[in-house]
């Protein structure tokens, strides 16, 4: 299996890196890539209510793997006692992407677009000189005096999307 390029979407809380990742996801797909992605959580979720047969084949059969399967969709919960990298998820379940766009996985060693919004009055994540700036490609913010050794996209800007899906294409799906 191979491991698809993988770009992640990084930001502190309320920031807007679900809007960020679904935008450059639709955009990336109008460009004709095949597009997946994958979403980091601190803590477990359940995709089905326990009204469920399928999570009552989860929880009270204790299955290591449920398949959902209708005739549109297919899910698989996958029982694990370690975290898995991205890299990891992407090289077994997402090797036919073009392109995987990760939310979250802010601690990874992927490159990095960072959404930071001046108006939330948070912090941003981006640090020069950090050994995390090393993986940046972008940073995605509202704030027009904002400096850093990578390029700075505003949102003011009509082709900010644009210049975001080039800069993944040039620099993480090298085309």
């Amino acid at each position: 299996m191979r491991r698809p390029p993988i770009i992640t979407i990084i930001g502190t809380k309320k920031q807007g890196k679900t809007t960020l990742t679904v935008k450059l996801a639709a955009e990336m797909h109008r460009r004709g890539h095949r597009v997946m992605t994958m979403k980091h959580g601190s803590h477990t979720f359940n995709i089905d209510p326990s009204t469920t047969d399928t999570y009552r084949h989860y929880h009270e059969g204790n299955a290591e793997r449920v398949a959902m399967v209708s005739p549109d969709k297919f899910a698989l919960v996958e029982r694990w006692t370690e975290e898995r990298t991205p890299e990891q998820i992407a090289e077994q379940y997402l090797s036919d992407a073009d392109i995987v766009i990760a939310e979250g996985f802010k601690a990874a060693a992927l490159p990095k677009i960072e959404i930071w919004r001046r108006e939330t009055g948070k912090s941003k994540l981006y640090e020069t000189g950090s050994a995390m700036s090393a993986y940046y490609i972008a940073i995605a913010t509202d704030d027009a005096e904002l400096e850093a050794h990578v390029p700075v996209v505003l949102f003011s800007d009509e082709g900010w999307l644009t210049t975001l899906a080039n800069l993944v294409e040039e620099k993480v799906m090298r085309i």
